[in-house]
């Protein structure tokens, strides 16, 4: 045999040397389709790179921004409580009950009270007011027909304390989501404990997935059943947070890899604070209730943390289906999956058998339905929007969580809601009218501050439809008839109380052609007659006849500083009353007439502030004299004839005879609209009554408006007018017909005021010698309104 040397010198590699090239790695070359396959899946990797990247700013943008449209919140005036305030015990009672105080055997914790006749032990609760705050505390309350001691629980006495606002509503986001939020800190501790107990139990160990859940939804749904969830709370935040309601496969993968992202850069504590926050717990009308602090006062009328257990365990337990455990339409079946939470939280060792075994013996104490309406008052509310739409956006209002106060009182709400609600019946039933028909519009204005206080836009309180208040344009028959004699007292060389005016027949032809011929309301013409009494008795023909000898544009005008906004026809029927005004547009005219001729725009916002308690705005009203007080002081009397004397005369039936008041009647032709504007020494009331279908009516403004004015003026205590009586007025006896005086033992004279020098020099005799007698010059004037003669 040949040696390899040998063979590899002659050039004989054989075999080993032929393979050596063969030996080394032969390079494989990928196939296109498999090339195409990895490109394929590093573009499909880059992509789901790219979508969670946009996941995760999407989340964390979402977490750490404005998670909410967050509505604006409207609140009530704050009750006043200091000695002498004009709060009864019936009134202070009716008050705690609406800001949701209960009554206990003792106060022990804010929201409590105690009542014993005229004395209240009271547990305030904690209010930030924009001048400061004011701390709960434990006050000992006296009040008869008004409060007459204040003092601390250590006797002190107080000077004034205000209780919180009531939140009367609200102006909501397109979705009219409603929340209050909350701070994991500002909740009861024990209510972050039960809904992990009852929700996720396993919530601090999990990283945002249930894996037992998962795994079970996921066979329930690929087997065709019910499609669930794996309820986890973070996949429950996630769903109601940022996905639809789309039940799917593709929807769940997306929801667990967001529980996991927000796991990963959120807290637990966070992530608890969201969820509270979020969890959809009822419906109030169109208003959705998110949140276990809007809930407390939906169904308990109370803050949260002033909730007992058995409460506490309702929210919990409403959590797994708002309408499905809702305590109102189903009772029994809300009481058994509270008492389960009870049993669940016992279990857990979150509460002791024994405190679960009592707050099961507890009924579920939610308020009535009606209390947990969306806007309990729609036409206030509406009227604030009206305001509040001048300084912002529509958007900010419904998204940027302000709180608005207001001017708004809950008891004269009330008082005008029942003696609308009343009066209207008993006319149905007096005059046969079918149940119903009648309509009615209200407004009440604070006259010293131009607010609105309460208003009523509908006979149904509550109703949030047409606002007839607001948005009813109805002829003002007679109460435009206060204008004219307010003209007529500017020209003092022409015109005084005791000037003879003409009430006889009228009949002319207008510019356009058509014959005007008014008549009075008991078709007859009463001749001469002084200015004084031809108000008071409200005769269309001396109205008419003075008018037109002032001149119509100078009535206009004045009714123009009075703070008429439109601009009426030149028309003589405007005179009488051919004049279409809403119930806020006649009561900013009698306004400026009760505020002594001082014109102040109506309004009903004190403060605006946003979400972090900053003041944004404050309303402060503004005075403007339009008229001069000397000469409002002479309508102001002739106007307390018309109470007195006149066409007003019946709310004595319902007033207390010592308290002055001024007012005016209103009825359109064939009784289609019936009116009344009063006024006392505090308030204004504006109260219309007809039907929306402008037919007639068995009613005048004397015997339909009017009653519902006096009966609520009546309950809310309102104060009389003062005998006050400016430098410019002197007040003379003077003559006057026998037909218009009753009062025995001085049948021909009258105690009149008027502006300094315009008084008639020929006094009555016996006028005199009253006046001697009397030894007070105004004492006379006192024994009119006390209904004496002299």
């Amino acid at each position: 045999m040949r040696s390899a040397a040998a063979k590899r010198a002659k050039g004989d590699a054989g075999p080993a040397a032929a393979t050596r090239s063969e030996m080394r790695p032969k390079r494989v070359t990928a196939s296109p389709l498999w090339r195409l396959a990895r490109l394929l899946a590093a573009a499909l990797l880059a992509l789901l790179l790219v979508q969670l990247i946009a996941l995760d700013r999407e989340l964390r943008s979402t977490f750490e921004g404005r998670k909410w449209a967050l509505p604006a919140h409207v609140y009530a005036r704050s009750l006043e409580l200091y000695v002498g305030a004009p709060v009864s015990a019936q009134a202070l009672q009716e008050e705690l009950d609406q800001l949701g105080y209960r009554a206990v055997d003792e106060p022990h914790s804010p929201g409590h009270y105690r009542r014993r006749g005229d004395q209240f032990a009271l547990y305030s609760r904690r209010f930030e007011f924009s001048d400061g705050v004011e701390e709960a505390r434990r006050l000992n309350i006296v009040a008869g027909e008004q409060i007459t001691a204040l003092a601390d629980a250590s006797g002190a006495a107080l000077h004034l304390l205000r209780l919180e606002p009531m939140r009367i509503g609200g102006i909501y986001p397109a979705h009219f989501e409603d929340r209050e939020l909350l701070r994991l800190s500002e909740l009861p501790a024990l209510l972050a404990e039960a809904v992990v107990a009852v929700e996720d139990r396993h919530f601090y160990q999990h990283y945002g997935l249930s894996i037992s859940g998962t795994l079970r939804a996921l066979k329930s749904n690929l087997s065709g059943g019910r499609l669930q969830g794996g309820s986890t709370i973070t996949q429950q935040l996630v769903k109601n947070l940022y996905l639809s309601a789309e039940r799917s496969l593709q929807r769940k993968a997306r929801e667990a890899i967001m529980a996991l992202l927000l796991e990963w850069h959120y807290s637990k504590e966070q992530i608890l604070e969201a969820y509270i926050n979020e969890i959809y717990l009822g419906q109030a009308g169109r208003r959705a209730i998110h949140g276990y602090g809007l809930a407390a006062r939906h169904y308990f009328a109370k803050p949260i943390d002033e909730l007992e257990l058995h409460e506490l365990a309702l929210l919990v337990a409403v959590g797994k289906g708002a309408s499905w455990y809702n305590p109102w339409k189903q009772p029994q079946r809300a009481l058994q999956r509270r008492d389960l939470v009870l049993a669940i939280l016992a279990r857990e060792g979150v509460v002791s058998a024994a405190a679960a075994q009592q707050a099961q013996r507890q009924p579920l104490a939610v308020v009535a339905a009606e209390r947990s309406s969306y806007n309990r008052y729609p036409a206030f509310l509406e009227w604030v929007k009206q305001q509040l739409r001048h300084d912002y956006r529509d958007a900010d209002l419904r998204a940027e969580g302000l709180r608005v106060f207001t001017s708004f009182d809950p008891r004269i709400q009330q008082q005008l809601e029942r003696a609308t609600t009343a009066r209207l019946q008993q006319l149905e039933q007096q005059h046969n009218i079918a149940p119903g028909s009648l309509q009615s519009a209200a407004a009440v204005v604070r006259i010293a501050s131009g607010e609105v206080v309460a208003m009523l836009g509908d006979r149904q309180p509550g109703y949030a439809g047409f606002n007839r208040a607001l948005d009813a344009r109805r002829q003002v028959g007679s109460t435009v008839k206060p204008a004219i004699y307010l003209t007529a007292l500017e020209h003092a060389s022409r015109y005084t109380l005791s000037t003879l005016v003409s009430d006889r027949p009228i009949a002319l032809t207008t510019d356009s052609g058509e014959l005007w011929q008014p008549q009075n309301f008991d078709k007859q013409s009463h001749g001469e007659l002084p200015l004084f009494a031809a108000l008071t008795r409200s005769y269309n023909l001396a109205a008419a006849n003075l008018g037109l000898d002032l001149g119509i544009d100078r009535v206009l005008d004045t009714l123009r500083r009075l703070g008429l906004q439109r601009e009426p026809e030149l028309h003589p029927a405007l005179l009488l009353g051919a004049l279409a005004l809403t119930p806020i547009e006649v009561a900013q005219l009698y306004q400026t007439i009760a505020a002594e001729g001082f014109y102040t725009p109506l309004g009903g916002i004190r403060e605006v502030y946003d979400a972090n308690q900053q003041p944004l705005r404050r309303y402060d009203y503004r005075v403007e004299q339009r008229f001069s007080r000397e000469v409002m002081h002479l309508l102001h009397y002739t106007l307390q004839g018309v109470m007195r004397d006149g066409t007003g005369r019946r709310a004595y039936q319902w007033l207390d005879e010592r308290v002055a008041s001024a007012g005016k009647t209103g009825t359109t032709n064939d009784n289609r609209d019936s009116w009344f504007a009063g006024f006392g020494g505090d308030f204004l009331g504006v109260v219309w009554v007809g039907r929306d279908d402008n037919g007639t009516m068995p009613v005048t403004g004397s015997s339909g408006a009017l009653p519902i004015w006096a009966e609520t003026m009546a309950n809310i205590a309102m104060q009389p007018l003062a005998f006050g009586v400016p430098p410019g007025v002197e007040y003379a006896w003077v003559e006057l017909p026998q037909q218009l005086l009753s009062a025995e033992g001085c049948r021909d004279a009258r105690f009149l005021p008027y502006l300094t020098g315009s008084a008639p020099q020929q006094l009555s005799e016996c006028g005199r010698a009253a006046q001697r007698r009397s030894g007070d010059w105004l004492a006379p004037l006192r024994d009119w309104w006390r209904g004496r003669s002299d």
